[in-house]
């Protein structure tokens, strides 16, 4: 065995066997969410045991295991006397892949510019495409594999990762060889999201910008998918008034769900424009923001369902009116959470994530957790991975310096602290991000 964990007072396992559904959590089941908690009993604390492969061979009492595992070798043991263990977080949302900062637009929104003020300006997703494409492969790669390093610090053991800063096929193909380097070398799991879609470049027009996503970028993605120098797992649009229009995102999604890709988009975020009916029309297993989505993109979203990736500091930062959380969860639509990272939201801490969930959209401990954790990986077709601590799962743990899990939310902006360890595939992660 790789390892041993013991003596925990709490495992907070998320879900277990006991659960009608295992792959995610909707509606009551997320509101009511009891989250497989183990604790301590008489003195007696809890084990964690992860085999050779990395992937959680038992979980149990002390006093049981000691009696199975007696005579194995293990690699290697921790005492959390008095702490408590989690699953590994999940990110549902970022586009971590960009060359310069945006910290000059901070200031332009503090005094009442919005986004759409910015990006029509030239600046915004512009700015970055223009610093994105002028950046060699390897530079990205330094920026990037201190961010993902950082998120690793912060909990965050997988994260799905866009494209979207290049906006043509040289480009947006430089980024997703760059999270395919960053998948090689390394400790942490990444979904793939081809977002060719991200912005209508400054020479095209939306429909000019649409005909280049079918039939030069994605084409040329998906080639280099079969021959295995790529594997992209979804496909994104920024499906919005003044970017794509509804038809143009459904023609851009149903071309990428021939080609094979999970359907994981932008959709009514700053404008109602019912992108979230054409979503779910399409099948579409997850859509993000969702600030202006109406009743009937609800009850659309929760036929599937489609799981709603919400992102709080988008929403914080630009002062957008908070997403319903409330009725999705109420009306059976799955949430998860993303931190959105960008250079307009720039937050590695899903912990920091949650704690705006809960204080902003008015989400449970439970809720938040659970969106950070089984629903997310659901959002990115994981849930059979990652997201809960259950036996053949990746042993992928938190393990907090305190006796309870709530300290990671509560103890708001002080992650590194509250998290002792963080192990990936039972391997003690080095927090150290050089």
């Amino acid at each position: 065995m790789r390892l041993w964990v013991k003596h925990a007072r709490q495992v907070v396992r998320v879900v277990s066997d006991a659960d009608p559904c295992r792959e995610y959590l909707a509606g009551p089941a997320q509101k009511n969410c009891n989250l497989a908690i183990l604790e301590e009993k008489d003195g007696i604390g809890l084990s964690i045991i992860i085999d050779r492969d990395g992937l959680i061979a038992d979980i149990g009492y002390d006093d049981v295991m000691e009696l199975k595992y007696e005579n194995q070798t293990i690699e290697e043991i921790i005492d959390a006397t008095g702490r408590s263990v989690l699953p590994g977080l999940v990110d549902a949302h970022t586009h971590p892949v960009w060359a310069g900062d945006r910290v000059h637009e901070f200031s332009m929104k503090l005094a009442g510019a919005t986004y759409m003020d910015i990006y029509e300006a030239g600046g915004g997703i512009h700015f970055t495409v223009n610093h994105t494409r002028n950046a060699s492969e390897e530079e990205l790669y330094g920026l990037l594999k201190e961010r993902l390093m950082r998120m690793l610090a912060n909990g965050t053991v997988l994260v799905e990762g866009k494209s979207g800063y290049g906006l043509d096929a040289e480009n947006e193909i430089k980024m997703l060889r760059v999270l395919e380097r960053a998948k090689r070398e390394l400790p942490i799991d990444i979904s793939s999201t081809f977002c060719g879609a991200h912005a209508v470049p400054k020479n095209q027009t939306a429909e000019e910008a649409t005909q280049n996503v079918l039939t030069e970028q994605l084409p040329k993605v998906m080639l280099m998918q079969e021959n295995g120098e790529l594997h992209v797992d979804n496909i994104d649009v920024f499906c919005e008034k003044g970017v794509f229009d509804v038809e143009q995102s459904r023609r851009i999604l149903e071309a990428g769900r021939q080609a094979g890709l999970r359907l994981n988009f932008h959709a009514d975020e700053l404008t109602p424009i019912n992108g979230t009916e054409m979503g779910a029309s399409l099948g579409a297993e997850a859509m993000s923001h969702l600030e202006e989505i109406s009743p009937e993109g609800i009850a659309a979203m929760a036929v599937k369902p489609s799981i709603a990736v919400i992102l709080p500091t988008t929403a914080y930062l630009l002062r957008l009116k908070p997403p319903p959380v409330r009725q999705m969860i109420t009306q059976g639509v799955p949430v998860a959470l993303g931190s959105d990272f960008n250079p307009n939201a720039y937050c590695l801490s899903m912990p920091l994530v949650m704690n705006l969930a809960c204080v902003l959209f008015g989400m449970t401990l439970p809720e938040a957790l659970v969106a950070a954790t089984i629903n997310a990986a659901a959002a990115l077709g994981k849930h059979k991975t990652h997201g809960s601590l259950e036996i053949g799962k990746y042993g992928d743990l938190l393990i907090l310096n305190a006796p309870r899990w709530e300290h990671l939310v509560y103890q708001m902006g002080d992650n590194q602290q509250v998290i002792g360890q963080v192990i990936k595939l039972g391997r003690i992660i080095d927090r150290t991000v050089n």
